[in-house]
């Protein structure tokens, strides 16, 4: 007989900002972990109170990089294995199960998690990718693993050791409506102009133009966005805008005269 695995801890780790409303359920279906660790920042409404009351530690703080706030978080962190959500997203109980079943004896790395993403009630499974969503996430990892980049919007993300998958799945609730899927891009866009601005490098404007195109074809064509009707004919256009919207407000945001 071959012997056990040794016992691993898993810690679940949630930033959140200003998140009362959705980290309720968040933090219950993290339960199944050793430590629940929430990242707070900045937030003005309830969210501590909620965190608290599920037995999270909480570091509190102010982080204007994404990046930087969940490599705290990670830091922040005891388990030898994390699972990061957003307030957002929900382990799935299979998911859960599968966890401590699999983690112990599984080498140091990553583990790629697919995610069921919703929009308002209806789960939306074609057309996702660009700046819109995944279809996998790598959230479970060993510490060390993981390292984000310091970026304003999509931070690069670097990894170390062995990459896995598992079959269990995350319950994503990404937009309300169209409304709020628009609000996200134009939010992205500016961040991603002002990471543009900062690195001193744009895209070309052919490029940006070009990729109206190409995006809108991989969104709701090859990744079969056609499927989803409305929705998916609205993540291949936001697609599609996101390159030139960046390029049109990296441009204009260059040219705004000093406040005075």
């Amino acid at each position: 007989m071959s012997p056990a695995a040794a016992p691993v801890r898993i810690s679940g780790l949630v930033v959140a900002h200003n998140e009362e409303a959705q980290l309720p359920a968040c933090l219950e279906t993290l339960r199944f972990c050793d430590e629940i660790v929430v990242v707070l920042d900045r937030c003005t409404d309830r969210s501590r109170d909620v965190a608290l009351a599920a037995g999270a530690r909480i570091l509190e703080g102010a982080w204007e990089v994404e990046g930087d706030r969940r490599n705290d978080g990670i830091a922040a962190c005891a388990g030898d294995w994390i699972v990061e959500l957003d307030a957002d997203e929900r382990v799935q109980p299979a998911l859960a199960e599968e966890l401590l079943r699999r983690l112990p004896g599984t080498p140091p790395g990553y583990l790629l998690v697919r995610f069921e993403n919703h929009i308002g009630g209806r789960l939306v499974r074609h057309g996702w990718g660009a700046y819109n969503g995944v279809g996998r996430k790598a959230c479970v990892f060993t510490k060390g693993a993981k390292v984000w980049g310091r970026e304003r919007v999509h931070p690069k993300l670097t990894f170390s050791g062995t990459r896995g998958e598992l079959q269990g799945a995350i319950t994503h609730y990404v937009d309300r409506d169209v409304s709020d899927m628009i609000h996200r891009l134009d939010r992205y866009t500016t961040l991603a102009a002002l990471d543009s601005l900062d690195r001193g490098v744009a895209l070309p404007r052919r490029d940006a133009i070009r990729r109206i195109f190409s995006r809108f074809w991989k969104s709701y064509v090859a990744r079969q966005g056609y499927k989803e009707g409305a929705y998916g004919l609205a993540l291949g256009l936001f697609a599609g805008l996101y390159p030139i919207l960046t390029w049109i407000k990296t441009e204009t945001l260059r040219d705004a005269p000093p406040p005075r």
